[in-house]
């Protein structure tokens, strides 16, 4: 048997933090916290989000370049959800002549005059196949808490990004699926849902990890919902896919990850189907020092 590690990580755009949760000054390195986290986690497939690439707020770091470094990524791929640059209670201001999805790779020209911010799906085992899309934001936002600032902050909604690699494993080939979804109940429901019937065409198993939005049993009904849809030809095979998806998609791991300091909900998940319950090993979510999410990280024996 191999095991391999599976994690998710929100980055919080690789922000520092102190034991009490406020933000710390970036070194002068200030992609060393972002390695050092990432190197801590010895992950063989890892899933991030909120990552910045160039971004003033965290030194024009390449976080991905950074973080694919770190975990020794054979391959990794970044989907920038949004070209342009924060702009603090307002959303972002983005750049015109980059409107839509892009995708950055290691061999793509490292341009600094393009500052993005999305996803990123790295992975030690080789890919056999990439694909990304992009979500739109949802037309309003909602007060929330955010690092550094007390009480309620009105923050928009803002694209997200997912990627999906097909990776050669030990046992065969299996469907990892990278994803950031709106904090907008109900808008965040409909991308897991969709999500589920872009890999559609892709070979189980499917791992899909991320920072969800979501809590509970609810990712995980939604995925299985979905699955069921899918299976519409008959109405006999729609009756078994509902018999029978609470048994396929599940939770390989159920562990609060937020907020970092004092974790009381879980709002990053890894789900699964096709992956047998009795070969997930060791759950873990270790706090790093970076970002207000811990990682969310899983052995999986194949």
């Amino acid at each position: 048997m191999t095991t391999l590690r599976i994690a998710t990580y929100n980055l919080l755009h690789g922000q520092p933090l102190a034991p009490d949760g406020s933000p710390t000054p970036y070194p002068g390195e200030p992609g060393a916290p972002l390695a050092d986290a990432v190197a801590s986690l010895d992950a063989d497939v890892l899933a991030l989000q909120e990552v910045d690439r160039h971004q003033g707020r965290s030194g024009r770091t390449d976080q991905a370049a950074v973080a694919a470094k770190a975990m020794g990524a054979a391959d990794w791929r970044f989907a920038a959800a949004v070209h342009g640059v924060p702009a603090p209670g307002a959303g972002w201001i983005t750049d015109p002549d980059r409107p839509g999805l892009a995708v950055y790779g290691p061999g793509d020209p490292d341009d600094e005059s393009r500052p993005s911010y999305g996803t990123a799906l790295l992975t030690r085992l080789p890919v056999l196949h990439w694909r990304a899309r992009r979500f739109a934001p949802a037309p309003f936002g909602l007060p929330l808490r955010v690092a550094g600032r007390r009480g309620l902050t009105p923050v928009p909604d803002e694209p997200r990004a997912a990627l999906a690699a097909v990776l050669a494993g030990p046992g065969g080939e299996f469907t990892v699926v990278a994803a950031h979804l709106s904090f907008v109940p109900g808008w965040n429901v409909g991308q897991l849902a969709a999500i589920r019937r872009w890999i559609a065409d892709l070979p189980q198993p499917y791992l899909v990890l991320g920072d969800f939005n979501l809590i509970g049993a609810v990712p995980r009904t939604v995925l299985g919902s979905a699955h069921a849809i899918q299976r519409t030809a008959r109405r006999e095979r729609v009756r078994t896919a509902r018999r029978t998806r609470l048994q396929g998609w599940y939770d390989l791991a159920r562990t609060p990850t937020y907020p970092a300091h004092r974790p009381t909900v879980q709002f990053d998940h890894i789900l699964g189907i096709g992956v047998p319950r009795s070969s997930v090993g060791s759950v873990s979510a270790p706090r790093t020092g970076v970002s207000d999410h811990r990682p969310l990280v899983v052995d999986i024996e194949v």
